[in-house]
């Protein structure tokens, strides 16, 4: 048998990588969802995975935490919570969530000047894109800006027995109003074919540039806005199991209960 040479060798393990490389499963981006809208609706508000679990996920999305206990802004992978007084705080890795939706941003599209007199017409901007790249992808998008006035809401934290989320917001809502404000927006857009698991259609959150004021965008103006869109083509859930999950019936229609909840 002829020896092999070291460089030979080389060459043959370099070629095997490369070839690896080239021909192996291509990178998809991927949208990550903790449990269902539709359970968290009928008050499933115990954590099914941590925030530290949550980041391994992605660094960018929207959420909430143990108990509703805040709205969620993944930015930058770092995952912040809007209290209940409107202020803006990091959230602890070991903090619990039961609803979330997260990926590693890439920005697809990008768009200078936008600007919008309303969360509608954000929202109009928005689904001529969706339109044009394709209605049933996913997207995650940022909007960063000047908000001129901007409507956000967030929540006391519920404490068991839960209720419905439509219900405890009617009690527990708080709402804030700020006016000329930098920061960011991130909206989720998820396909029709979700209706059962997610929201169609877009869901947005805002946090201000320095942190420190966030939540549920009720409704807002932006003015020279910086639009960035992920166009994301797979889509992966955990739920939890335990028995009030999987006692609930998340066949219902609850299309009225989440407009209510977001504000429509």
């Amino acid at each position: 048998m002829k020896k092999i040479s070291l460089k030979l060798l080389l060459a043959v393990c370099i070629l095997g990588l490369l070839s690896a490389c080239a021909f192996g499963e291509p990178v998809s981006d991927k949208l990550f969802q903790v449990a269902l809208l539709q359970s968290l609706m009928q008050g499933e508000y115990d954590g099914v995975v941590t925030v530290g679990e949550l980041k391994t996920y992605g660094d960018t999305g929207i959420g909430t935490f143990q108990g509703v206990n805040g709205e969620m802004i993944v930015l930058d992978g770092v995952v912040y919570r809007a209290v209940w007084d409107g202020s803006v705080e990091v959230a602890p890795d070991d903090e619990t969530v039961p609803f979330s939706n997260v990926t590693f941003f890439d920005a697809d599209i990008k768009a200078e000047h936008v600007n919008a007199d309303s969360s509608n017409e954000l929202k109009s901007i928005l689904n001529s894109i969706v339109r044009k790249h394709g209605r049933n992808q996913f997207y995650m998008a940022k909007v960063t800006g000047v908000f001129p006035s901007i409507l956000v809401r967030s929540e006391l934290e519920q404490k068991e027995p839960y209720r419905p989320l439509n219900d405890a917001l009617k009690t527990d809502q708080r709402e804030f109003t700020y006016s000329d404000i930098k920061g960011t927006v991130v909206a989720l857009y998820c396909p029709d074919y979700m209706d059962g698991l997610n929201t169609p259609g877009w869901h947005l959150h805002f946090i201000s540039e320095d942190r420190q004021k966030g939540g549920h965008v009720l409704e807002l103006k932006v003015q020279d806005g910086l639009l960035e869109l992920d166009i994301i083509s797979e889509f992966a859930m955990v739920v939890p199991n335990r028995e009030s999950f999987n006692s609930k019936s998340l066949e219902k229609n609850l299309k009225q209960e989440i407009e209510q909840v977001e504000g429509k």
